[in-house]
């Protein structure tokens, strides 16, 4: 295989422009990170075994992507909207029962394909993905209460699982997880009184305004040194850095992210090293072993399905059936468990892509739902409106 250098990364960004490209399809619909992972599968070793997962350098930019993108996912948590946290009661009960679902499906998978994986499914059937699904929402102009309660959902699902992850894929370093996790969020709340009292205090918007007009990009300087304090800690600890990554994003978002840092994020993390974590992670994948292993295919299709039935249980308390499949629409989580799986050797051989399977399968649905509930949504007559 072929080592990190200039030539390296330069066939790493051009591959993982077929993100974009199955993005840019009408019909397709597919989130860019598909493309992405797909790329990294034909490059890496299921595919030409271009590129070497495990080369120190590549595994190294892969954890810088992995940080940003959680950290990216943490600012989409809609925390500062009033009207999110007046949903929130309603959201946060049904995120409950789908959890118990969840839970309850969880245990029946890992006994069918004994795998002793029952946690770590319910878990993974009961996320969901802001990052993913708001963007959606906004995209397609969804507008309602319903769609207000279930953006809340959303938020509340992703927020618990992330933490919630780490502590159920390997049981046996629980305790020791759960004690990073708290460290991180001590870190976290010391941050969060740090930061609003510069801003009270007018620190962060001279810096803002100075760093704007010299062009330093202080703020992001000081948001990346952070990140990678935070991430060095979770190593530290024995947690994964999504917990750093995710932890940071909720606290600036809670702050309020200025709209030059929210660019500048945008450029590193989905211009290069967001790019480059899921080409690295479709490169980590060995779905040669799903044919070896033909049962995780099931599984794959199994979790989907899983998380689709799962959420669908809040048609019980009267949301919509397009929306709660929304609501079913995966990717940080899986992904983190796949790649914590692989790093760590969690996983039997073939599951790590089970598992990214399964998340496709609900991204594929939500996309589906996505669509109809725009439909219905504009064919629903708005207050205020003239009828003809």
């Amino acid at each position: 295989m072929t080592p990190i250098g200039f030539g390296t990364l330069a066939l790493i960004v051009v591959a993982a422009m077929v993100g974009p490209l199955l993005a840019s399809v009408p019909r397709l619909r597919l989130p860019v990170v598909v493309g992405e992972l797909l790329a990294g599968i034909v490059l890496g070793k299921t595919g030409f075994g271009l590129l070497d997962h495990t080369d120190p350098t590549f595994e190294l930019l892969a954890n810088v992507g992995f940080a940003l993108v959680m950290f990216v996912v943490g600012t989409h948590v809609p925390i500062r909207d009033r009207a999110q946290r007046s949903a929130a009661p309603a959201a946060l009960l049904r995120a409950v029962v789908v959890g118990a679902v969840a839970a309850c499906l969880g245990v029946g998978l890992a006994a069918v394909f004994d795998t002793g994986h029952a946690a770590l499914y319910g878990v993974l059937m009961a996320s969901s993905s802001a990052a993913l699904a708001l963007p959606v929402i906004d995209d397609l102009k969804l507008t309602g209460p319903a769609v207000l309660s279930v953006t809340a959902q959303i938020a509340v699902a992703d927020a618990a699982c992330i933490v919630l992850l780490p502590l159920v894929i390997d049981p046996a370093r629980a305790p020791r997880a759960a004690l990073g996790a708290v460290a991180i969020g001590i870190c976290a709340v010391v941050l969060f009184f740090v930061l609003r009292w510069a801003d009270a205090k007018g620190f962060r918007k001279r810096l803002h305004k100075y760093s704007e007009k010299q062009k330093f990009a202080l703020e992001l300087r000081l948001n990346l040194a952070i990140l990678f304090g935070l991430a060095a800690l979770a190593i530290g600890t024995h947690v994964s850095i999504m917990l750093a990554g995710f932890a940071l994003g909720l606290v600036v978002a809670s702050i309020g992210e200025p709209r030059r840092l929210a660019r500048q994020l945008f450029g590193i993390t989905e211009g290069f090293f967001g790019p480059l974590f899921f080409v690295w992670l479709g490169a980590s994948l060995q779905v040669r072993d799903l044919g070896q292993h033909p049962q995780f295919i099931g599984l794959g299709v199994a979790l989907g399905i899983g998380a689709i039935l799962a959420h669908a249980v809040g048609r019980l308390l009267k949301q919509p059936v397009t929306l709660a499949v929304l609501a079913a629409a995966q990717l940080g989580v899986p992904v983190a468990a796949a790649t914590v799986g692989t790093e760590q050797h969690l996983l039997l051989p073939g599951e790590p892509a089970a598992l990214v399977l399964g998340a496709i399968v609900t991204i594929a649905a939500a996309s589906v739902a996505g669509v109809v509930a725009a439909r219905a949504n504009r064919a629903t007559p708005q207050p205020g409106a003239r009828s003809g």
